[in-house]
C-alpha cells in the first residue's frame, strides 16, 4: 500500500544474508530537468539511496513495476548496488559465462571502431581520456612504473597502426605492465574501482584538480565507451549514469590581462619582423600570419590552411576571406596522412561549409605585401615555412615568444599580457564588442555562437559597469522623489 508521501511502505524485516537488505522503500518517479534522460526512480535500501534515470516515463514506470514485484516476492536486495538478489545473481553468472575482457583489449577495439570517422584531435582526446582512466585500471601492485610512464604507453597502444608493434624502448616495461595487470571491463562495477576512476578523471598526476573543460572532455569520452561497452554486451549497464560525480566549473572566460591595446598590438606585429637574421626572414615570413589573427579573428589553424585561392585583396578599400579548410597540430600518429597538421573543414561546421570574414584595408595591404615578397607555398597557401610546407605551430611559437621580448618591457613580459597567438584573436573579438558590432554579427566571422561570444566576453566589454551604474544612481533618485 503506498505512502502519503508517495513511497512503498516499507516491509517487515526478515533475515537476509551479509550485504543484502529487506528494508526497501520505493519513491514515485520524478523528473531530472535533463532533456536526455528526464526521468528519475529512487528507492532506499538498507537506509543507503539509489537511482536510475531514463528517457521515458514508461521505461521508468516498467523499472518501477520490476522492483515492487521483486519486494512482494520478498526478495532481499543487495545494499551497495541497490539490486534485487535475484538480478544480482544473473548478472553475476552472466559475467562468469562471458569470455573477460580487460581494459586494455576493449580500449583498442573500441578506438579502431571509432578511427575512421574520427578526427585526429578527437582519436587523440579519446586516446588521453581511456589513458587517464587505464590508471584505475591496473591491478595495483609494488614496482608499477610512474603513473606518467602508463599513461604515455596507454596512449602509444591503442593506436591502431601500432598494434603487433614493439612498443618504444622508453615505453617497454610500462607497456609489459599494462598488459599483464589490466583490469577486465567489469571491474568497473566494483565501487572501489570506480571511485579510483572518479578520481582520475577530476585530477591531474599532481594531485591538483584538472581543468573544467578537461574533466567534461574525458568523462564524455569514457561516457561513450562505456555505452559501447553496453552495447557489445561486456557491461550489464553503463555505471556513470548511477554515479553522482561532481561538476568542476570551466573557467572559460577570457582574462582581461592578456589582452593588447592598439599600441601594444602594432609594436607586437612590428617586433615580429625583427626576429631572425634578415637572410633567414623567419619573423618577416610570419608577420603578416599574426596580423590575420590580430585584424580578422582568426584561429591560428585556420591561417596555416588559408589559401591564395581564399583570399580576395582589392588595391583599395576592405577585402575577404574565405575560409575552408583548418590544419591543426595532432601528431603524426593521430592523423590518415602521416602528417603532424591535420586537414579538416572549419570548426563546429559541416565539412562542406565556409565563412566570409570581411578584413580590413590595413590587413589587405600586409598580405598583398606578404605575397609580393614570399609568394605561396607550393600548394598555393599562404602561408609556408621556409621549405615551403606547412608551418608548424612550434616554429611561430617561437617566434611570439621573442617578438614578445622584443616589443614588451621586462615587467610585461613576465606577465600574462598577449602571451599565447591565440590571444590577438581575443583582442580582435574584444575590440569589435567594444566597437559596437553586433554579438551575432561577431559570432558569424569568427565562427562561434553568440552563447559562447557572450559567455567567454562579457567581461572585456567596456563601458558596462558604468552604464550599470547610471541607471542604478537614476533607480534611487526615483525611490527619492517618491519618498
Amino acid at each position: 500500500m503506498s505512502a502519503s508521501d508517495g513511497t512503498l511502505a516499507r516491509r517487515p524485516l526478515g533475515s537476509a544474508r551479509p550485504g543484502y537488505s529487506l528494508d526497501v522503500r520505493l519513491w514515485k518517479i520524478s523528473k531530472t530537468g535533463r532533456k536526455s534522460r528526464p526521468y528519475r526512480l529512487r528507492w532506499v535500501v538498507g537506509g543507503r539511496v539509489h537511482s536510475a534515470i531514463f528517457g521515458t516515463s514508461a521505461l521508468a514506470d516498467s523499472r518501477r513495476s520490476e522492483l515492487r514485484q521483486a519486494m512482494r516476492r520478498g526478495e532481499a536486495f543487495h545494499v551497495e548496488s541497490g539490486l534485487p538478489e535475484s538480478e544480482l545473481r544473473a548478472a553475476e553468472e552472466a559475467a562468469e559465462e562471458a569470455p573477460s575482457v580487460r581494459w586494455l583489449e576493449f580500449c583498442r577495439d573500441y578506438l579502431a571502431g571509432r578511427w575512421r570517422t574520427s578526427a585526429a584531435k578527437t582519436r587523440e582526446g579519446i586516446a588521453d581520456s581511456l589513458a587517464t582512466v587505464a590508471l584505475a585500471m591496473v591491478e595495483p601492485k609494488e614496482g608499477a612504473p610512474p603513473d606518467k610512464e602508463l599513461r604515455l604507453a596507454m596512449r602509444w597502444a591503442v593506436v591502431p597502426a601500432h598494434h603487433g608493434q614493439e612498443p618504444p624502448p622508453e615505453l617497454d616495461a610500462a607497456y609489459g605492465w599494462l598488459a599483464a595487470n589490466a583490469r577486465p571491463v567489469t571491474d568497473l562495477d566494483k565501487p572501489e574501482v570506480f571511485r579510483d576512476v572518479q578520481y582520475r578523471l577530476s585530477f591531474r598526476l599532481d594531485g591538483k584538480p584538472s581543468g573544467g573543460e578537461t574533466f567534461r572532455r574525458r568523462r564524455r569520452a569514457l561516457n561513450a565507451a562505456l555505452e559501447y561497452a553496453v552495447a557489445a554486451g561486456i557491461l550489464a549497464e553503463n555505471p556513470l549514469q548511477r554515479a553522482r560525480m561532481t561538476r568542476l566549473t570551466a573557467h572559460d572566460a577570457v582574462d582581461p590581462r592578456v589582452l593588447v591595446n592598439a599600441v601594444q598590438g602594432r609594436q607586437l606585429l612590428a617586433a615580429v619582423s625583427y626576429v631572425g637574421s634578415w637572410h633567414r626572414a623567419r619573423g618577416r615570413r610570419l608577420a603578416a600570419f599574426f596580423a590575420v589573427i590580430y585584424f580578422a579573428a582568426l584561429r591560428p589553424a585556420e591561417v596555416v590552411g588559408l589559401r591564395l585561392a581564399d583570399c580576395d585583396l582589392p588595391e583599395t578599400g576592405w577585402g575577404t576571406l574565405t575560409l575552408r579548410e583548418t590544419r591543426p597540430v595532432s601528431g603524426k600518429q593521430w592523423t590518415d596522412s602521416g602528417e603532424r597538421h591535420d586537414r579538416r573543414g572549419l570548426k563546429a561546421r559541416e565539412a562542406d561549409t565556409d565563412r566570409p570574414v570581411p578584413i580590413p584595408p590595413v590587413l589587405v595591404a600586409l598580405l598583398r605585401d606578404h605575397l609580393a615578397e614570399f609568394g605561396t607555398a607550393g600548394d598555393g597557401r599562404v602561408f609556408g615555412n621556409e621549405r615551403g610546407g606547412v608551418v608548424g605551430s612550434s616554429t611561430y611559437w617561437r617566434v611570439w615568444e621573442e617578438a614578445r621580448e622584443f616589443a614588451l618591457p621586462p615587467d610585461r613580459v613576465v606577465s600574462p599580457l598577449a602571451g599565447r597567438p591565440y590571444d590577438l584573436r581575443h583582442a580582435c573579438i574584444t575590440r569589435w564588442l567594444n566597437a559596437g558590432v553586433p554579438i551575432a554579427e561577431v559570432a558569424r566571422r569568427v565562427g562561434n555562437s553568440p552563447e559562447v561570444i557572450h559567455r567567454r566576453y562579457h567581461g572585456c566589454i567596456d563601458g558596462h559597469e558604468e552604464a550599470a551604474n547610471e541607471k542604478i544612481t537614476r533607480a534611487l533618485e526615483a525611490e527619492g522623489d517618491t519618498a
